[in-house]
């Protein structure tokens, strides 16, 4: 596929950038235009510049937790994908809600998981739920705890007033930029976090050495379509979530940015949940959350803390209308991706998936039985069997597995054609990867691949940089492994087989012997 073919598929994901822009990156200073602390083009300048810094720079960590939850594997489903969920959320901005990209998104996936055969994540998805959750009431925690020190603080000091509204409005300005930074990083995942086995980019080297990798030219391109959105419809989402729910005092509007800026954060930063799992705690997820859902959550927060007379100042009916936005968004975003991948490939002859393949052949029972998963029961396939349900259930009627080995037996045995290719090689992030990583994978030039767990085999026994790092006692991962696994994710889609994107043209045949045959689902 050439790059303007590319780009046209690239442009429904650009669409979805610039709803996001005229909703959730409103969110960061949308408190502080509704208090008329900061004026709106000084706002939507701000946040515009640092949401492009903090995708560029900070937006891998959050944008691979989509991906687990349904890899969309062709570049005319990732289109649809996306154009469902920006039709969803500009929808709902036109009605004038402040609903979750995040949710709109999650649908879209799932309704492509639907239409495919795919089998959706159940722990990832409970994951995403459990953000959705959290979020408003981590959001909400912050906001009261702040409140109350900042109120506190203020009495001991008592400034004057012309000086306390000076340092709110530096303070609203600070904490937007940092607000607008923690959202480019968190949520560009979802802008284009569907494009990325797709990109049609590659690594660019510029002056002094500094490598400009595909995946953070994709994100700028999404970043852009963020800026746009901020400046062109963002205005009226601004006024509902700054005044609409409750009236907010030029404090309580700072509170509410640096609440919903350190939601943002929490989720996007991957040196703070390797500092987590140091801890021997869970890793914190890394997803893109809802900016709308920590606005809100803050918004409460301080109403719950000023007692009854804040509960009465909360304009409950707008909560509910925010609310029934948050549970209608997936279920809609759904509904309408399932019926618009169905008009792609039935209409326009695109080919909206690829087709997975699972084996049970005798090198992945060995590699089963290795691991401590129960063998005694599976038998040989002489042939692949398409589609993970099919196969799931092919295996059901086999054996009964716990769930954590009968996940294990479908990932070992999805035939995903990997073959190193020398040319490719060279374009490798060296941000990503050691020297050290890159040797090992040089050194398997020419070399294929029939399953993903073949070739981490592989790299391990090159270079002790590619084996994972062994957990404590208790069991519990190191930051290191969490980062072993992105790692790895990066390489078996750099080298990953693909098959072409048109229903008439498949490309790849039937041959799952070599490093051409078969199909295969990025992770």
């Amino acid at each position: 596929m050439d790059l303007i073919s590319s780009l046209v598929f690239l442009s429904s994901g650009l669409f979805l950038g610039w709803s996001l822009g005229a909703n959730d990156a409103s969110n960061v200073f949308g408190s502080a235009v509704g208090s008329r602390m900061v004026r709106f083009s000084t706002a939507a300048f701000l946040c515009s510049v640092f949401v492009i810094i903090g995708a560029v720079t900070a937006g891998a960590a959050a944008s691979q937790g989509l991906g687990e939850l349904g890899a969309v594997n062709a570049l005319p489903g990732s289109f649809t994908t996306a154009l469902a969920a920006a039709i969803t959320v500009f929808w709902m901005t036109q009605l004038g809600l402040p609903v979750s990209t995040t949710q709109a998104v999650v649908g879209a996936i799932i309704g492509w998981n639907v239409f495919s055969g795919s089998i959706t994540d159940t722990d990832q998805l409970a994951r995403i739920f459990g953000t959705w959750v959290f979020c408003p009431v981590l959001a909400g925690i912050f906001s009261a705890a702040l409140y109350s020190f900042t109120v506190r603080f203020i009495r001991f000091r008592r400034p004057h007033l012309l000086r306390l509204d000076a340092d709110v409005r530096t303070g609203l300005i600070l904490a937007g930029m940092f607000g607008s930074y923690s959202l480019g990083a968190n949520n560009i995942g979802n802008v284009m976090g569907v494009f990325l086995d797709a990109s049609p980019f590659s690594s660019l080297s510029l002056a002094g050495g500094y490598q400009v990798s595909g995946t953070q030219q994709l994100f700028f391109l999404g970043a852009i379509a963020i800026a746009v959105g901020v400046y062109t419809y963002s205005r009226r989402v601004m006024t509902t979530v700054g005044g609409s729910l409750m009236t907010l005092s030029p404090l309580g509007a700072l509170v509410v940015v640096v609440a919903n800026s350190l939601v943002l954060f929490v989720f996007s930063s991957a040196p703070l949940s390797h500092f987590v799992v140091s801890l021997g705690l869970p890793p914190i997820p890394l997803i893109p959350v809802s900016s709308s859902q920590a606005v809100v959550g803050a918004v409460i927060g301080i109403g719950l803390l000023q007692g009854l007379r804040g509960v009465r100042q909360i304009r409950w009916m707008v909560l509910l209308r925010i609310a029934s936005g948050w549970i209608t968004t997936p279920l809609i975003a759904a509904l309408v991706g399932f019926i618009l991948l169905f008009v792609v490939q039935n209409v326009f002859s695109q080919q909206v998936y690829q087709e997975v393949r699972y084996q049970l052949s005798a090198p992945v029972i060995e590699h089963l039985a290795a691991r401590g998963v129960p063998t005694a029961n599976l038998r040989l396939q002489s042939k692949p069997v398409v589609g993970a349900v099919t196969f799931r259930r092919a295996l059901r009627q086999q054996t009964v597995l716990p769930p954590t080995d009968e996940a294990a037996v479908l990932a070992s045995a999805e035939l995903t054609p990997i073959h190193i290719d020398s040319a490719a090689i060279r374009h490798l992030d060296h941000q990503r990867l050691s020297d050290e990583q890159i040797k090992a994978v040089r050194r398997l030039a020419g070399r294929s691949f029939r399953h993903r767990w073949q070739l981490r085999a592989a790299l391990a026994n090159e270079s002790s940089a590619w084996k994972p790092a062994i957990g404590d006692a208790h069991g519990t991962p190191q930051a290191q492994t969490v980062t072993l696994e992105r790692q790895l994710g990066y390489v078996e889609r750099a080298f990953l087989q693909r098959a072409s994107t048109t229903r008439n043209s498949p490309g790849v045949q039937t041959n799952d012997t070599g490093p051409t045959g078969g199909t295969g689902q990025s992770t």
